[in-house]
């Protein structure tokens, strides 16, 4: 029925009585990589199949959100493989400038050192040796999981060959005129001090206050409001509308600045918006990115009155202090002054905070180098609009066009020591040479080399094509570029993804980086929250893997995958996830103990029962299922459908099913069995992206085959039964009513009851053995006494239950619970024929009551054919 041409050798059914993922894991993982199922090979001439994983910080290890993604492209890259491809999962790790300088700072700190200290050049060998000995600990924990990396590939964004990279683009840009150094507004944190990038910045709503301050005199006077007071020493004008009529006498006037001995313009800027506040804003140009915009379009002098570290210095009584020091004393002063015309404390609003460190981010004019995103943001939409890339989810395509539409240049110059170091020099007199990888850089008195290092996201956003060799033409880069998908959260889709495709275009001829974005969403609590260490819901996964095994968390992740859509998930989910791996376990021994091989051709479906037929069916209909919502990223479907078929369709029913066959022995055993060595020799392999670890085990076990990494993938051989499927489906109908119904009698599972099954006629009658063991119903024998007779799929099932239950006791427990639903019918009733009532209650509460009242009719019904189908005393 499929196909599977790995050489095999004598299967054993040996196997544990328990799975225990902790001794099974890490040796199975160990003996993939030795075998290198993992590396690709640029010489092969099988497909290519290309994803880079997402580098992680060197500073950072194993989340959940690593877990989840990591999840999602193993599952990929093992299904390829499966299929034939030349499968390359490129792995490797970010420098993160800014992160792991703090990192090695704080280390520093404890020495009573700082950077400064140390100098330069010995600050940064500092850092090559604190990864060398503690950086990179994600690697380890991947390999718990069960990545499928090359590793023999694994690269870092300051690898000489990623660094030649990182220099050859910038001199590309850089000559054409793509790269430039100008003064601008910056994200800037005063105690890393460096610019940072948007990304960096976290906003949260803090308490601060919101003054309203009086500029000028008289008539001459208006009012604007800040919640920066401290800013108003870098003023440099004050914005109206042109067409506000209060301030029209104003325009072009010279007003007091309050605390100082300046005065300055009033201008005309259609940026105001009259109808907000005053309709008049302080303008700040060396301070606010949209007063420089102002301060641009009116020629206004830029006036810094902070450094670095957001201290104050501007010439007077402030100069020296903090600026939230100064923001209360310049408060103070302008009361005193009676210029403060309104105060309102506490004022929320939302305010930047540095990621790393957690301070309050100063907007600060700047000298910084700046891509010109303008020609490459075109292309990076081009690509999406013209179908070269698609974004899946599709409903993701328009906030990935607001974004790169609407791009401003990109500051890439961070004030940092660790990092790719602009590679630019300064002359003596003013000259400045950038220098590409195969250059000399100028020597001599007075040249000196800029001090700057690049953005992280600059090395990383060329790392589909760095990581392959470029700017050399290597094998691997002909063989594996583009890539074939990109997973990553959606997070950074304006971020990473947005400077992977337009250095990708721009670097490789047009060529982008990869044919499709797969987008997933971010992995929160059971209850929907986001994880934090200020929430205490942050879980660790190795914890999780320890407990349940990295199949448990990988199968918990892989199923609450939905494109573009965040994850809830949560300790109890992963458990249910273990107890379905121990379920393959348990399931799969049993068949090994009871016949089911893969040896020899699988029969002719004339020699098969309708239940051999309808499982092959149903295997060949989920084996299109799975390619289905593999091929359109569904993961959630796609680990839903397998999670049912081999839990329902072969252990529920099949197994069960058959047990009378096996037990007979005999040709019908030898059919079965053969069928059920099929079905879970592809079940497993359907299940093994996913679940890697507990299908190899039993895969091998089963088949005698090499490793299930790198057996075929399974292929639907079209076979399908309609007859079998509604036959399987009469004769699950007929055990399911009366289970349920064993069930409202109060039944034990296990409880033998004498049954009388009229099934002449029908289908059913074939399988009469199976029913009768499944729902333990016990041949009539004499003095068989039909005191419940259950008609259903045009078969009758008669039971005898004296002895088997208290009437009595039964009748009046339902009798009971019969007056509890008729009471609360009653009261359902009352409430909807009630107009006054119905007249106020709100929309939801109505319907609740009328979901009260279906109930209630639902149980009635139900308790009634309950008491009629008792014995009668």
């Amino acid at each position: 029925m499929t196909e599977n041409t790995q050489q095999q050798t004598a299967p054993t059914t040996e196997l544990p009585t328990q799975y225990a993922p902790a001794e099974v894991e890490g040796p199975l993982y160990e003996r993939w990589v030795e075998r290198g199922y993992f590396e690709a090979d640029a010489k092969s001439e099988k497909p290519p199949y290309t994803i880079v994983i997402p580098p992680p910080n060197v500073t950072g290890s194993l989340h959940l959100g690593h877990a989840f993604e990591h999840t999602l492209i193993d599952a990929l890259t093992r299904r390829k493989r499966m299929q034939g491809f030349e499968t390359l999962w490129q792995p490797g790790m970010d420098h993160a400038g800014i992160a792991t300088q703090n990192v090695v700072e704080r280390e520093l700190a404890k020495e009573g050192k700082s950077r400064h200290d140390l100098g330069r050049e010995a600050f940064v060998e500092r850092v090559w040796q604190w990864k060398a000995e503690s950086g990179g600990q994600i690697s380890g924990q991947m390999k718990r999981l069960g990545d499928g990396v090359a590793w023999s590939r694994e690269r870092f964004t300051m690898d000489e060959g990623l660094s030649q990279a990182v220099q050859t683009i910038f001199k590309k840009l850089y000559d054409d005129e793509l790269i430039y150094r100008a003064e601008r507004i910056i994200n800037w944190c005063p105690r890393c001090l460096t610019a940072i990038s948007d990304i960096e910045v976290e906003y949260q709503d803090d308490d601060g206050e919101l003054v309203s301050i009086r500029y000028g005199e008289g008539d001459d006077s208006l009012v604007v409001a800040t919640t920066r007071a401290e800013t108003m020493l870098g003023d440099t004008a004050v914005a109206v509308h042109p067409d506000d009529e209060r301030y029209k006498h104003l325009i072009g006037r010279q007003i007091k600045l309050p605390l100082t001995d300046r005065t300055i313009p009033v201008v005309a800027d259609t940026h105001v918006d009259p109808e907000f506040g005053t309709g008049a804003v302080k303008v700040t140009p060396a301070h606010d990115p949209n007063d420089f915009e102002i301060g641009q379009r009116h020629n206004l002098p830029n006036l810094a009155v902070m450094d670095e570290r957001a201290i104050i210095t501007a010439h007077g009584p402030f100069q020296g202090l903090d600026r939230l020091e100064a923001r209360s004393a310049i408060v103070a002063a302008l009361r005193a002054e009676g210029r403060i015309v309104a105060e309102k404390r506490p004022y929320t609003h939302s305010v930047g905070h540095c990621s790393r460190c957690k301070t309050t981010i100063e907007p600060r004019l700047s000298m910084q180098w700046w891509v010109k995103v303008g020609p490459l943001a075109q292309a990076a939409g081009d690509a999406v609009r013209d179908g070269k890339v698609k974004i899946h989810p599709q409903e993701m395509e328009k906030r990935y066009f607001d974004w790169v539409d609407n791009l401003h240049d990109w500051c890439i110059s961070r004030q940092l020591w660790w990092g790719h170091r602009i590679p630019v020099w300064y002359g003596p007199d003013g000259e400045v040479v950038c220098v590409g990888p195969d250059e000399q850089p100028p020597t001599g008195e007075g040249w000196h080399q800029d001090t700057d290092v690049l953005d992280t996201w600059f090395s990383s956003g060329l790392w589909p094509f760095s990581t392959l060799g470029w700017p050399e033409r290597t094998e691997s880069l002909e063989k594996f570029y583009p890539n074939s998908v990109l997973v990553t959260g959606y997070d950074i889709l304006f971020f990473w993804v947005a400077r992977m495709m337009m250095f990708g275009l721009y670097a490789m001829d047009g060529t982008p980086p990869f044919h499709t974005i797969a987008l997933h969403g971010m992995v929160r609590d059971q209850n929907g929250k986001k994880m934090s260490k200020s929430f205490g819901n942050v879980v660790n996964p190795l914890d999780w893997m320890d407990t349940y095994g990295s199949d448990a968390v990988r199968f918990t992740l892989a199923r609450g995958a939905n494109p573009g859509v965040d994850v809830p998930i949560g300790e109890d989910w992963v458990q249910a996830s273990s107890k379905f791996a121990n379920k393959i376990w348990n399931a799969t021994r049993f068949a090994l103990m009871n016949g089911a091989t893969v040896e020899g051709e699988l029969p002719d479906p004339s020699e098969m029962s309708a239940t051999d037929r309808w499982i092959l069916s149903r295997l060949n209909k989920t084996v299109a299922e799975v390619d289905a919502f593999y091929d359109d990223y569904q993961f959630s479907k796609l680990s839903d459908a397998l999670y049912h078929f081999a839990w329902d369709e072969v252990f529920d029913w099949y197994v069960e099913l058959s047990k009378t066959t096996f037990f007979a022995g005999g040709e019908g055993a030898r059919v079965s069995g053969r069928v059920l060595g099929e079905v879970l020799d592809v079940m497993l392999r359907l299940l093994h992206p996913v679940v890697p670890f507990v299908t190899e085990t039993l895969w091998t076990t089963l088949t005698g085959g090499e490793s299930v990494v790198i057996a075929d993938w399974p292929k639907d051989s079209g076979f399908r039964d309609a007859a079998a499927e509604q036959e399987i489906a009469l004769v699950q109908r007929v055990i399911t009513e009366v289970r349920r119904f064993r069930k409202e009698q109060g039944l034990q599972d296990a409880q033998k009851v004498p049954a009388r099954l009229a099934l002449e006629g029908t289908t059913l009658a074939a399988h009469e053995a199976a029913i009768r063991q499944i729902l333990r119903l016990q041949p009539e024998g004499e003095g068989f006494s039909a005191t419940a007779s259950l008609p259903v799929a045009g078969a009758t099932v008669a039971l005898d239950l004296s002895g088997t239950i208290d009437v009595e006791a039964e009748r009046k427990r339902l009798a009971k619970d019969l007056a509890a639903a008729e009471k609360e019918k009653a009261q359902a009733e009352a409430k909807l024929g009630n107009e006054a009532f119905l007249a106020k209650a709100p929309d939801n509460v109505v319907d609740k009551i009328k979901g009260r009242l279906a109930k209630a009719d639902e149980d009635i019904a139900r308790i009634q054919t309950q008491l009629a189908t008792l014995p009668q005393a």
